[in-house]
């Protein structure tokens, strides 16, 4: 790595590791928004339409991550990228039926990744927000 900063400013380790490394680790989580939830497509007719599916990206992403971290807490997929996450916890088929009092939701018996779908349920239903503090 090239600096101008000087060697008795900075130590070059920490430089590497807590700059340099945490910049591309930034352009990592970036371009996995733009290619996996579609924050690069603008082809609306109208820039409040283009923002409004920036926004959605991001509130999807950020919705991913959450998951990634609290509902995919020790299965297989918790370093997943947001494709795969999407693509094979999230986009599934389901035969949904409603009454008046209702809703069932049933899903194929056959489903390769039920045992996961069933850890990050049990992982979304056992956390909760920590209380903030009343003092």
């Amino acid at each position: 790595m090239v600096t101008s900063l000087s060697a008795d400013e900075f130590d070059a380790r920490a430089l590497y590791e807590d700059v340099y490394c945490a910049r591309g680790e930034m352009e990592n989580r970036i371009k996995e928004q733009q290619l996996c939830l579609f924050a690069d497509r603008t082809s609306c007719a109208t820039m409040r339409a283009n923002q409004l599916r920036l926004w959605l990206s991001g509130v999807a992403y950020t919705l991913l991550v959450a998951l990634r971290q609290f509902g995919l807490q020790g299965t297989e997929m918790s370093r997943a990228r947001c494709d795969t996450i999407r693509l094979k916890l999230l986009k599934l088929g389901a035969l949904v039926r409603t009454t008046v009092r209702r809703v069932w939701v049933s899903f194929s018996e056959s489903w390769p990744y039920r045992r996961v779908f069933a850890q990050v349920y049990e992982n979304l239903r056992r956390w909760s927000l920590p209380l903030p503090d009343s003092g």
